[in-house]
């Protein structure tokens, strides 16, 4: 498969290999399941086309499976580990947000039962703070359709560097 493009290589991976990448991706196997089986995809736009119609045609059931692959922002760990921390780059620093965070963390898991999702790439840890903050106030409805809506954000971002690679 030398001198492919990486969308090209990945149009010619197994459904199982594909499947294997898309999860590191997204951590969810029916959406990874889903966007392997509807390969080839022409071009990178079509590709995040695709992944967004599966992403919000999944269910609540499917987007939690998800969400617990992420660490608590802020903290290094879970499986999208690596991704995390190039993600999260700009949330070290000032040991007073970080405490402030890792509190917001707790409070928001106790009152919504997943981690907090935010797409941090680009943001810093006062951002983020504002953010964890504001959305802890959010019924638990709404705030599961944002946090799947800032894991479609994340999923964009992460099929973007799967396809640079």
């Amino acid at each position: 498969m030398s001198g492919l493009s990486p969308l090209d290589r990945f149009n010619q991976l197994s459904d199982e290999e594909a499947a294997a990448q898309l999860l590191a991706v997204c951590h969810s196997r029916r959406w990874a399941k889903e966007m392997a089986a509807g390969r080839p995809y022409a071009d990178l736009a079509a590709l995040q086309r695709a992944a967004d119609e599966v992403w919000l045609g999944l269910g609540p059931e499917d987007w939690l499976e998800a969400f617990a692959a992420h660490p608590r922002i802020g903290e290094a760990g879970g499986a999208s580990a690596d991704w995390s921390r190039q993600e999260q780059a700009g949330v070290g620093g000032d040991t007073d947000v970080q405490e402030r965070l890792a509190r917001g963390n707790a409070d928001y898991e106790a009152r919504f039962g997943h981690v907090f999702l935010i797409s941090a790439a680009g943001r810093d840890a006062p951002e983020i703070l504002a953010a964890l903050t504001e959305r802890l106030g959010n019924d638990p409805a709404t705030e599961l359709r944002v946090a799947a809506e800032e894991h479609r954000r994340i999923t964009r971002l992460r099929l973007e560097r799967l396809m640079a690679q």
